[in-house]
This record gives structure tokens, sequence and C-alpha cells, in this order.
């Protein structure tokens, strides 16, 4: 796992991540309404990729139940939301995250003192049971899932700074999200507690004799985790209008996962390129023609997985490790 993992861009993957934010803030501008709600999507999973990769890029703790944070803020803001007028986002939004996060410590407590297999199975385990207590529960949705009516809004003393209705509007304050979480995980990355983390990834037994308390430090990284992927099923939840219990399934995890490989482990970047990459690939598959009796679309899965088989095999650092290769490779030719 240390081999995978990426932390420092090369200085032509920093240009061009900088020229593709410059095309990110343009977008809205000549996009269409379809492609702008597209891409709001794509920076939404972007975040969520973006709180996995602290555990699994950072971290080193594989969990097959982060999807669990993800739908429960979703939740929270349907509960949240009267039925015939809009909430506010600036407490809302809070308690979503805050509601999210307070899981992931209970749920931690008890996940991160379980090593290699074991944790990767209660995490699923604990997912599981808070996906079929949604599922199986009336109140809280069932199988129907619940509707959010009306998108927070964002007044303050009867002024509304701006509108989340609008597409632009939410598009930009979902940029600013994202770009926020980017920032905030870079910065942990490089401060004590996240070479702390870092040196849990590489040898958890060595940092334990060290005197770091790594039950500590991998139950806050579980906690941060869980609050940042609630902030991203907030704003899935507020931009779709929609809630089921399918976002805490062990298949939007599973998603997630192989979003943060796709793009590489380990330096938050790479969960943003890999969610952009895994869900324009969603989109290519699911489009491609039938051929004969067959519906090349129909079997999106088996493409996205043997393109994920082949990316690992060949880029096991991801789209990044693989334009840092090439970047090497043509200073190597030019020299």
């Amino acid at each position: 796992m240390t081999r995978s993992n990426l932390e420092i861009l090369p200085r032509g993957v920093q240009v061009a991540l900088a020229l593709c934010l410059l095309a990110l803030l343009a977008f809205p501008l000549a996009g269409t309404d379809f492609y702008t709600e597209m891409l709001t999507r794509m920076m939404i999973m972007a975040i969520f990729a973006m709180s996995l990769d602290l555990l699994l890029g950072v971290t080193g703790l594989v969990s097959l139940g982060h999807a669990a944070y993800f739908g429960l803020a979703g939740y929270a803001l349907a509960f949240l939301t009267p039925p015939g007028e809009p909430v506010s986002l600036w407490w809302t939004l809070p308690v979503a995250v805050l509601a999210s996060g307070l899981a992931a410590l209970v749920i931690g407590f008890f996940v991160v003192r379980t090593h290699g297999i074991y944790f990767i199975m209660v995490t699923m385990a604990f997912a599981q049971m808070v996906f079929f207590l949604f599922f199986d529960n009336k109140m809280l949705g069932g199988s129907d899932g619940l509707y959010i009516n009306f998108r927070p809004k964002t007044e303050v003393f009867g002024w509304t700074p701006f509108d989340l209705d609008s597409k632009r509007t939410l598009y930009y304050f979902t940029l600013i999200c994202m770009l926020g979480v980017y920032m905030f995980l870079r910065r942990l990355l490089w401060s004590p507690f996240g070479r702390a983390l870092a040196g849990i990834r590489v040898n958890e037994h060595r940092m334990r004799a060290l005197g770091f308390a790594t039950f500590g430090y991998k139950l806050a990284a579980f906690t941060l985790a869980g609050s940042l992927a609630g902030l991203a099923g907030y704003l899935w939840g507020a931009q779709t209008g929609y809630i089921n219990h399918e976002l805490m399934g062990f298949q939007m995890s599973a998603h997630t996962i192989m979003m943060v490989v796709l793009g590489g482990m380990g330096n938050i970047a790479g969960a943003i390129v890999g969610a952009f990459t895994f869900e324009y690939l969603l989109h290519v598959f699911k489009d491609l023609p039938q051929v004969g009796n067959v519906n090349l679309g129909k079997h999106w899965q088996l493409w996205m997985g043997l393109f994920i088989v082949l990316l690992v095999t060949f880029a096991p650092r991801g789209v990044l490790g693989l334009a840092e290769r090439f970047g090497r490779g043509k200073k190597a030719s030019n020299a």
C-alpha cells in the first residue's frame, strides 16, 4: 500500500490541475444546465472520495461502510426540512455534518480496535446495520426513500446572499466546498497529525512503540472522514431532492474506493481526479451501443471492472501516478 501512495505532485501535474480548476470556474458561463448539474454531482462525489482517501490513502484503513455517513447526512437534511418551506442552510449543514461525525465516532470506537480483514468486515457489518435500519423502517423512509421538496435557504436577517435554487449558484457553492475540503486535507496531510496517520499506515506497531496513541489517531481520522462524507451527503440531498437507502449501501462504498484507487491514493488531489474520471467513464460505458444482440451499455459494470483491473495492474498509483511517470519519461527523453 505504501508504494501506491503519491503525496508530492510533480510540477507538470500541478499545472494541469490548475488549468482544470480554471476550466471548472469558467464552465457554467458556457455550459448547459444538464452538464452543469452533472459536474456538480462529480464535485460532490469528489468531496466524498476525499473523505475516504483520508482513511484509505493517508491512514491505510480500508472501510467498506463509508457510504453510511454519506447517506445519514442526506437523511438528516430530509428530516430537518419541513414539508411546506425551505430550511436554513446555516444550521442544517452543521447539524447534518455533526450527525455523520457522531455516528462515525460511535462506530469508530468499536471498529478501530480491529485490524486488517477484521476492520474491513466490521465496517461493512455496521454499514449494513444502518442500511437495513432505514430500509426496513417506514418512519425513516423505508424502501421508498424521502423527498426533499426545497433546497436550503441562505437567508440571514431577511437578506439572501445567494440562492441555491439556481443551478449555477449551487455549482459554485459546491466548488467552494470541494476546494475548502481539499485545502483543509492537504494542510492536514503535512501537519504533525497527518504525518502520524501516514506513519500508522506504514507501520502501526513502530508508531505505537514510539509512544503514539494510535487508537486515538485512528479514531480521530475515522470521525473526521465520516463528517466530511456527511458534507458530501448533505450536498447530494440538496441537489437531487431525494434520498434513499441505496446511498448507504455497499455498492456506494465500493464505487468510492474505486474513485480513490483510480486517481491515486494518499494525495487528496487524486481522489478528485478519480471521482471525475469514474463518473465520466460511468456515462461513457452506460452509453455504449448495442452490437448485435448484446447491449454493451447494460454491462457497464463489466467494462468498469476491466478498466480498474488494467489500471491497477499497469499504473498502481492511479491516473496521477501515470501522469507523473509520463512526465518523467518525457523529461528523460529530452535530456
